[in-house]
């Protein structure tokens, strides 16, 4: 494969442990739920799902030394991940989640080593940086070891792909300026608005809202690049700036949600990331809603299996379900 055809992917790396339960916990309330645990953290199922999409897949994090990094370890190895981890005396990041029977769910992250990658370590990374066609990341890693990539990705005339994820995370200025396209959820949407132009918008109305009105709000938030909301069974909502950048012949649409039939939503929007920049990387040429469209799909079907970054589906996988 071209190098030219690599994600880097910048993130966070977890061990997940699920607890599957008929309702979401409430405040005071203790609930019986089946367990389970495994790999996780945005930064990684993101890297899993590149490279599971088919795309060369660089992972750039920070581990323990313990069990939680020997196994980012061997899972790398075993999805041909090319590992660049930053040692930590702190434990490998933890996360605590509760799925209910819709598939919903309630996510704690303990964030250990992954509160250590630095700026220094990624700008050691520029070489791995420079070949790759796509560099992705997320918020559960410090804001300034991602503005580190993303500002070597734009020396290097490489693409930026920031999941302004999770809702509550900080994106400043600064990060959404080195950023060509973002992919917030209703929710991570309607936090950066609020933050960047204190316009209120409800995120349980956003998909309802007309596509005039999206892109403006899009518009509003992100003026250069292009956003792509992820709407759940709604979909996605897709904005440009500039269509002739991605061969796109309009400048917002939407695509529809794949057929499923989940039961965990948990790691969907990693799946959409990962599987976005996987096809940009191997087809670049291709009109940017195709990209979206095969994104669309990956994600759908990573949520008929239950878990995070092992819940990523193979290309193969995704031919065999929807025949493409």
């Amino acid at each position: 494969m071209n190098d030219s055809a690599r994600v880097v992917v910048v993130g966070s790396f977890n061990v997940d442990h699920v607890w599957t339960v008929a309702t979401l916990p409430r405040p005071g309330e203790t609930l019986a739920g089946h367990y389970r645990t495994g790999p996780g953290g945005k930064g990684f199922n993101q890297a899993t799902a590149a490279a599971r999409a088919g795309a060369k897949t660089s992972f750039v994090c920070a581990l323990g030394d313990d069990l939680g990094g020997q196994l980012a370890h061997a899972l790398a190895v075993a999805d041909d991940i090319d590992l660049h981890d930053l040692p930590s005396h702190a434990p490998t990041g933890t996360a605590g989640i509760y799925v209910d029977h819709a598939g919903r769910n309630s996510i704690v992250i303990g964030p250990g080593a992954n509160a250590e990658l630095s700026s220094d370590f990624v700008n050691q990374q520029a070489s791995t940086i420079a070949v790759a066609r796509v560099v992705l990341a997320q918020l559960e890693s410090p804001v300034a070891a991602v503005e580190a990539a993303f500002a070597a990705a734009r020396t290097a005339g490489v693409m930026t792909v920031l999941n302004p994820a999770p809702a509550d995370a900080q994106a400043p200025p600064s990060l959404l300026l080195l950023s060509d396209v973002i992919t917030p959820n209703e929710t991570e949407f309607c936090a950066q608005l609020g933050r960047h132009t204190s316009q209120q918008v409800d995120a349980a109305t956003l998909a309802a809202q007309d596509d005039d009105t999206l892109h403006a709000l899009c518009r509003r938030l992100l003026p250069h690049g292009t956003v792509v909301i992820t709407l759940g069974a709604a979909g996605c909502f897709v904005s440009h700036a500039d269509i002739d950048l991605h061969n796109d012949a309009r400048s917002h649409y939407r695509v529809a949600a794949a057929p499923v039939q989940p039961i965990d939503t948990t790691g969907a929007g990693d799946a959409f990331n990962g599987a976005l920049a996987a096809s940009v990387a191997r087809r670049g040429d291709a009109a940017f809603a195709d990209h979206v469209h095969f994104a669309n799909r990956y994600a759908g079907l990573s949520t008929e299996r239950a878990g995070a970054a092992s819940a990523m589906p193979h290309e193969a996988d995704l031919r065999a379900r929807f025949g493409a």
